[in-house]
């Protein structure tokens, strides 16, 4: 009796102790504003955390999925979660995350400046973090940083958008959030082609901070103070699109000439149909994957085996080749 006694206790100790470890994985709860599933392998991988922004926006929606994707294809537990591009709330999910005791954070981040406290606070948490698509003003602290090449991406669709309008007219500029630098990159890279050419002329350079709504509010503005207008340059697809409705609205469309950014499925949906010209497409996929791989690695090894500054280079995506892509990616 003493033995079964004796038997039985350390059985209940060992399962308290699996419990506490994460070892059953079934008591945890997602973090608000979060959803979780299991990958094929259960908890035996842990926990990655995946923070974007809204995923109103299918480019962050693109990234998310991936990652989620991959990370359960290897065998780990995910939790998927947006903080809207409000630095507090991302740093809720990072607290949230590290407190679940996540085994890698893949995080498109809320703000180049604002993310290097909650990036540090993970990291020493012993929560590595891995960034997509957005820098940090900071190196060093992320175990990877993995954007697209926003220079490259810009050039080449400025050098579309100067060959479109035959390297001259009047010409409106769309520029993304202050706080990301994407938008800066994307900008001077622009700038760069097009300061080539004496005869394009910018009447107009107004943030809309990547948001739809607001371009199509700033490009009415916009026409209403000066309709003489060739082309509309936008440093995301989202913006793109909406500057197109406000053309439409305005009957401009036909006579100006429309490049975006990014690769959306809606903006090459407006390709196809003659309304947008072009789009730099940056793989969304392929560097939410490459960071879970990372990730991975890094968990099993201690290492990525890459450097922490990683670019990936865009495409470009006009009528003529539209055919070919997909989702963010090539087909």
């Amino acid at each position: 009796m003493r033995r079964v006694l004796t038997m039985a206790l350390s059985l209940t100790i060992g399962c308290a102790a699996l419990t506490a470890c994460g070892g059953g994985g079934g008591g945890e709860q997602p973090a608000a504003g979060a959803s979780a599933s299991g990958g094929a392998s259960g908890a035996a991988g842990g926990l990655i955390a995946v923070i974007t922004p809204s995923h109103d926006n299918p480019f962050f929606k693109a990234e998310a999925d991936a990652a989620k994707a991959q990370a359960e294809k290897l065998g780990y537990q995910t939790s998927v979660a947006s903080h809207d591009d409000d630095p507090n709330k991302q740093s809720e999910l990072i607290d949230a995350a590290i407190s679940r005791q996540a085994k890698a954070i893949i995080l498109d981040n809320a703000g180049a400046d604002a993310s290097i406290g909650p990036v540090r606070k993970a990291t020493e948490a012993g929560v590595p973090v891995f960034l997509i698509d957005r820098e940090i003003n900071a190196t060093g602290i992320a175990k990877a940083q993995i954007v697209s090449n926003n220079s490259q991406g810009a050039q080449l669709a400025a050098q579309s958008f100067v060959e479109a309008m035959k390297s001259k007219g009047n010409y409106v500029e769309l520029v993304g959030k202050e706080s990301d630098t994407n938008a800066s990159v994307r900008s001077k890279g622009f700038a760069d082609v097009i300061s080539q050419y004496p005869d394009m002329k910018q009447v107009a350079k107004e943030s809309a901070n990547w948001d739809q709504q607001e371009a199509f509010t700033k490009m009415e503005t916009i026409i209403q103070k000066n309709r003489d207008i060739q082309g509309v340059i936008a440093g995301n697809d989202t913006m793109a699109l909406g500057a197109v409705a406000a053309l439409k609205a305005a009957n401009l469309l036909d006579k100006v000439t429309v490049v975006g950014f990014d690769g959306s499925p809606d903006a090459i949906a407006a390709i196809k149909a003659g309304e947008m010209h072009a789009t730099a497409l940056q793989p969304a996929a392929l560097g939410a994957t490459s960071a879970v791989d990372q990730a991975d690695q890094f968990i099993k090894t201690g290492k990525t085996g890459k450097e922490e500054k990683q670019s990936i280079d865009c495409e470009l995506v006009t009528k003529d080749n539209a055919d070919d892509f997909g989702v963010f990616a090539r087909k």
